[in-house]
């Protein structure tokens, strides 16, 4: 089954950014597999990140010309004038909506990077796990074939100098011995990860390393994105010009930094939902260029239907069948040789006790070299990069936008709020029912008539 090589979450988003995005670069490919290493592919990509850079320039130069024209067109007030200019209400409340979206779009930000931090979380994971079953396969297979010829050169040997004197006994002992050799020679081929270059732990180091910095630089992004939200709410509520003052020029450099966070996280989500639209022939060649691995092997572990046979078969049933000849050549010679040479009752209840480990090895052998463990390793993988990073992408992607659309309104209303401010030398008015203002004395009144 390969139905979890679909992406359960957000379809449309996927499609949309298909459509909008690369329409152009992508006729010619549509019918081909995924190859990031191919130009016309890293073009797409790189035109996803020209647009963002492009909406950066486009928002930057419709704020300066906002600015410029708030700046030089403004009619001048006439002197002494106090009272507010009209619509500064609405300019005030339209920099609090905006910088409130904002804080939506953060908290969207928030729940994105935990889902793809989850995502890759989840593909470290199933790589680590097959790493381990690897790394047990070849354990096993060692650990077997050292018993075996352990075996061959000890117990064995012991026994066919104890049983010399019958050549009958002699020739089953030697049976014993070509079927034990004939089981470790074919137990060898079964490692078949051994002296592989390409290691799941290696890559599952490197990937949780690149992503615990991905991680922490998008929370260092949040948080200042809300630091600089929540102070421009205080400047604004204060009427505090330096605060705001200050806050604008930290808005700016958070509308660069979103811009660009959005240019790689819509470059991130196209290219990942170009990797999961068909991954396994990308991820077969590319394993079988790095680790050298025959098609066969690899197609039974990553694809693992019915139509893919399993490439280690002969070899488990040629070595099942030596076992089970070397357990009936033995139980033989527990009965034949016994009674009459007793000294070779204690290599055969060695021989005996190998024979049982060997069958238990073989035993577990053959569930791990079976397609259904590596294979749900593959399907945890694909599911981790292709629903929980990709949803999280998509995710990080909207509170980009959302991020650029807030601070750009912002930065255009945060010059118009700040000229709304009072000055701060602005004292004249008094209460005169202050008593700890100081009274002016009374003026004396100067009759005009004599008295």
């Amino acid at each position: 089954s390969r139905s979890h090589h679909t992406p359960s979450v957000s379809p449309w988003l996927i499609e949309m950014l298909h459509s909008t995005c690369l329409v152009a670069l992508r006729r010619k490919r549509l019918e081909t597999p995924f190859f990031p290493h191919q130009p016309e592919h890293q073009k797409a990509l790189l035109l996803v990140v020209a647009l963002a850079g492009l909406g950066l320039g486009l928002s930057l130069i419709f704020i300066a010309v906002y600015l410029i024209r708030f700046c030089c067109c403004r009619p001048p007030e006439p002197p002494g004038a106090k009272s507010p200019q009209p619509g500064g209400g609405c300019v005030t409340w339209s920099c609090v909506a905006a910088l409130l979206v904002g804080c939506a779009g953060i908290g969207i930000g928030f729940y994105g990077n935990s889902e793809t931090s989850d995502g890759v979380a989840q593909l470290s994971s199933a790589l680590l796990h097959a790493n381990h079953t690897l790394n047990t396969v070849d354990h096993l297979v060692f650990e077997t074939v050292e018993r075996l010829g352990e075996a061959v050169r000890t117990e064995l040997t012991n026994l066919e100098e104890v049983l010399t004197q019958r050549t009958e006994l002699v020739a089953a002992a030697r049976g014993a011995r070509r079927q034990a050799e004939a089981v470790a020679q074919q137990l060898q081929g079964l490692a078949f990860w051994h002296g592989v270059p390409l290691s799941p732990l290696q890559v599952a180091e490197d990937l949780s390393f690149v992503e615990e910095y991905r991680w922490l630089a998008y929370v260092l992004l949040l948080l200042l994105e809300l630091l600089v939200c929540l102070f421009t709410l205080l400047g604004l509520a204060k009427q505090s010009k330096w605060l705001v003052i200050v806050m604008t020029v930290m808005s700016f450099v958070v509308l660069v930094l979103s811009w660009g966070s959005m240019g790689l996280e819509a470059a991130a989500s196209v290219g990942l939902s170009d990797f999961c639209s068909n991954p396994d022939t990308y991820i077969l060649n590319l394993t079988q260029e790095e680790t050298g691995l025959d098609s066969d092997i690899l197609n039974y572990y990553f694809l693992c239907n019915q139509a893919v046979s399993n490439p280690f078969q002969q070899r488990l049933t040629v070595s099942q069948r030596a076992l089970a000849n070397i357990h009936s050549q033995l139980q033989g010679l527990e009965r034949e040789a016994v009674p009459q040479f007793p000294s070779a009752q204690k290599p055969l209840l060695s021989l005996e006790e190998t024979l049982n480990v060997t069958e238990g090895n073989f035993h577990q052998l053959v569930a791990l070299l079976h397609c259904h463990s590596l294979h749900k390793d593959y399907g945890a993988a694909l599911r981790g990069l292709c629903e929980d990073a990709l949803e999280g992408q998509l995710f990080l992607l909207l509170f980009s936008l959302l991020s650029a659309g807030a601070l750009a309104t912002a930065l255009c209303s945060l010059p118009r709020a700040w000229a709304l401010f009072p000055p701060s030398d602005d004292y004249d008015d008094t209460d005169d029912d202050d008593p700890f203002n100081p009274q002016a004395p009374p003026h004396r009144q100067v009759s005009l008539h004599p008295p």
